[in-house]
Parts: C-alpha cells; structure tokens; sequence
C-alpha cells in the first residue's frame, strides 16, 4: 500500500505538471483489488474518513492546486465498511463523498462480503472544477443512477473502476464484455448529455485462494463527450496516465440538439421504482 501510494503521488505530479486540474484514480487504489476472497483479515485495510488517505491525497491535492477523485475502503463503524468515493477539493479539503451504491457479489468480485450498500443517495459533489457526478465501478451499468445525477445538476459523469476478465472465457466473450462496458458508459453520456470519465485498473492480479485463475483487468479507461464521442482512451493491457481536455460548456448545446431531458414522460415511469412487473 506505501508503494502504491508514493507511485500514485508521482502519477499526480505528473499530470498536474502537464495541466490536470481534475485527477481521476482507478477503484480501491490504495491496494490489490482484496475482493477476490472472503477473509475477515481484509477488513483491517479499511480506515475512516476523514483519515489517513484523505490527509495524504488531501496534501497532494492542496501542493498541486488539482481536484482528486479517490476511491477508498471506509471504515464507518465496527463491523461497518463502504466502499467510498471521495473527493478532495484543490485546497485540499474534502468536497463530498459517495458511498457505492450496487455492490456485485460473483466469483472473484465478493463484494458483499465487505461493503454495506451506499446510503448517501446520487448526489453531485460541487468542486471548483464543476459539479461531479460520482458513482463506483458496479454503478455505471445502471442508467439510473447516471440519470438521477444528471437531473439533480451534475456537469461531468466520473466511475472509478475495478473490473476485468474471467480466465475461463473465450477471446470473443471477453471482447463483449469489454466493448458493452464502454458501450453502456457512452449511453449514460448520450442519454443525458454529459461527459463522461471512466479509470479501471490494467493487469493481472492472482487469487489469493487459488480458486480462479485471479483477474485480467481489462483497463481501457477512457473519456467522452456528451454525445459518446471518445475523446481519450487507454491501453487495454498497459499504464498509462492521460490528460485530456473537456469542453464542460459542449453539453449546453448538446442538449439544445437533444432535449432529452423535455421530452422525458416523467408520468409514466412510476414502474421503475419496482423489481419487476411482469408478475
């Protein structure tokens, strides 16, 4: 974790030297992704917020004058863990979290077993880099929640991210899975007009229990505009820090084009507060 900490320091010098003003970091990026396994012994990597990691990135983000998206494993109470969000502001105080909201629980992604469900809602986080709509990972493939953020006045969609390969799938399974994963993200930014940022982890992690073949993390992290255009993406298989520019004023004029947001039949929607209706 120190390790992964001084390399992330180094990242963020990096990019703010090359203009950064917003730093986005991948899902739980104070460690290896630990969800792998059940192991009670994991629940001692977790820390409260305000805490070590928001002093550390806190100070970062204060020495470079940058916005930092984090992603940490929050201890609330005994027996009480989030996975969590936060984002420190350039002077380096605390703007606001966002608890995840839809924990997975599959092989390898036992998630259950570590965080309680998010309770703090979809709410934006006002920065002096503008309103950040910030979900994790397992959130971004409801368009819901991308909605609700949108409609309470976010101006930039972000999802740190850890996910990646079963070992066991063929190369064209694989290949779905990853381009549906770019392809939902673009329609929550065509749907409601907004940009969006994506960071996942790269590489492969081992199970620590032996029981799969571990993780291939399928990166790919990228950026687009409010009508899905890919502004920025990166490897599938190597690091790599971006810098990208985003027109936060392009999505006014999307959303003149598309008025998606006027044409929505609000009356109508009462089912989507149900599991299902086909019963």
């Amino acid at each position: 974790m120190a390790q992964n900490r001084a390399k992330l320091a180094r990242n963020i010098a990096d990019v703010a030297q090359r203009g950064a003003q917003l730093v986005v970091l991948q899902e739980l990026h104070n460690s290896l992704y630990f969800c792998q396994v059940e192991d009670t012994e994991n629940f001692s990597l977790a820390e409260p917020i305000p805490g070590p990691s928001t002093e550390f990135f806190g100070q970062l983000a204060r020495q470079y004058k940058v916005v930092i998206v984090t992603s940490l494993f929050e201890r609330r109470a005994p027996g009480l863990y989030h996975n969590t969000a936060v984002v420190l502001e350039s002077d380096g105080s605390i703007a606001g979290r966002y608890r995840k909201m839809h924990i997975p629980d599959d092989p390898a992604y036992y998630e259950k077993f570590y965080f309680t469900p998010g309770d703090l809602g979809f709410e934006p986080i006002d920065t002096s880099v503008g309103r950040l709509g910030v979900q994790v990972c397992w959130d971004q493939w409801y368009p819901e929640g991308a909605r609700l953020m949108a409609l309470r006045g976010a101006e930039l969609l972000i999802y740190p991210t850890a996910i990646g390969y079963e070992s066991t799938d063929t190369p064209d399974e694989q290949q779905r899975q990853r381009e549906a994963w770019t392809i939902v993200q673009r329609g929550h930014a065509v749907s409601n007009g907004l940009p969006v940022v994506a960071v996942n982890r790269v590489g492969h992690e081992p199970d620590p229990s032996g029981q799969t073949h571990g993780i291939n993390f399928w990166g790919s992290s990228f950026v687009c505009g409010p009508q899905g255009e890919i502004l920025a993406s990166a490897s599938d298989t190597d690091e790599e820090t971006l810098v990208v520019d985003v027109d936060m004023q392009r999505s006014e004029n999307v959303r003149r084009w598309w008025p998606f947001l006027r044409d929505r039949r609000i009356e109508e929607f009462q089912g989507l507060t149900k599991r299902f209706l086909c019963e």
